[in-house]
């Protein structure tokens, strides 16, 4: 029996962080195990943000993908290719952007959201109001049945599967799949300053650093602000820091730091290095295959022609699909 198919991608617009790897990744790496899996690098769709200064987007491309790589993405298991290198994006987008009423796109909850969070830029653009279908004809063109999302993306991926209805209705025929989610528990990553990681507020640890760059980050993140001297007792719910012990440190030494913190019998200092320590053993592997790839780039663009290739074959049968029911073919 076919294995179900896996759609997702990631913007290409910096360096990957740990929240881009609880948050996503290792979930990635998980699921090429049992579905079909298209995992792609949306340079197109970064372009609604970083249009005034498009190098950024080629440079963290490669980069990004040396960091699947790294990570445990397969190539043999999952096809990773380039967005922009599938020309019927673009296509399929312009069809679906013809059916789809300006008023969905509009009513989308992160519109505004992030018009507010990157209030710098200039997001004025149809480009950036119309990015919720580009991200529908990435899902459809390889009929996706399930996306990993959070709950709070729920209403893109129902915004995706409105324009598939709609598509379908006009056109007389189920030709595009309606795709459904698979919730993954969305890691909440703070960054060092105790706001959301993110590259836009500079506080972010990123998956490639050094030691010494990791150190100085662990070392200048906020813990409990109820423990202004040494001896004063804390409560890990309120710290910044411990939730990356939830992810880094197993479940024994996360009692000895939730008792000690409690009992200040357990400086902050101290949880600080327990944690740089749990970071190095998960990351070092990771930084040595990120430079083996760097040494070895033509690897990536190996693995990317080979995805490349793989996604313009099942997108093209797509499109003669698509172009069939629209009529814009004999």
């Amino acid at each position: 029996m076919e294995r179900k198919r896996i759609v997702s991608g990631i913007r290409p617009t910096g360096d990957l962080h740990v929240g881009h790897y609880l948050g996503v990744l290792r979930n990635w790496v998980e699921l090429q195990k049992e579905y079909q899996c298209f995992y792609f690098a949306a340079d197109w769709h970064a372009l609604t943000t970083e249009y005034r200064d498009p190098s950024v987007i080629t440079r963290s491309t490669r980069d990004m993908v040396m960091t699947w790589l790294s990570v445990g993405l397969d190539p043999e298991r999952s096809v990773l290719f380039r967005q922009s290198d599938i020309k019927s994006h673009a296509e399929l987008f312009l069809l679906l952007s013809m059916i789809t009423p300006i008023s969905w796109l509009e009513r989308n909850p992160t519109y505004k959201e992030m018009k507010e969070e990157l209030k710098e830029k200039d997001l004025s653009t149809l480009g950036f109001l119309g990015y919720p279908v580009l991200q529908a004809a990435d899902i459809v063109m390889y009929h996706g049945d399930r996306v990993p999302i959070g709950e709070d993306q729920l209403p893109h991926l129902e915004l995706t599967r409105e324009i598939v209805r709609r598509f379908n209705f006009i056109y007389g025929e189920n030709t595009l799949r309606e795709p459904r989610e698979i919730l993954t528990e969305a890691a909440r990553v703070l960054g060092i300053d105790g706001r959301k990681m993110s590259k836009s507020y500079g506080n972010a640890i990123f998956i490639y650093e050094t030691g010494e760059s990791l150190k100085g980050k662990v070392m200048q993140m906020l813990t409990d602000v109820k423990r202004v001297r040494r001896k004063d007792p804390g409560e890990p719910g309120d710290c910044n820091l411990y939730p990356l012990h939830e992810y880094f440190t197993d479940e024994g030494a996360r009692g000895e730091i939730q008792a000690g913190c409690r009992s200040a019998g357990l400086g902050c200092v101290d949880c600080k290095k327990i944690l740089l320590e749990n970071l190095m053993k998960e990351f070092s592997p990771i930084w040595e295959k990120i430079d083996y790839y760097r040494a070895h780039a033509s690897l990536v663009d190996d693995v990317l022609a080979l995805g490349g290739k793989r996604a313009a074959e099942e997108s093209e049968a797509t499109m003669e699909r698509v172009r069939k029911v629209m009529k814009l073919i004999g």
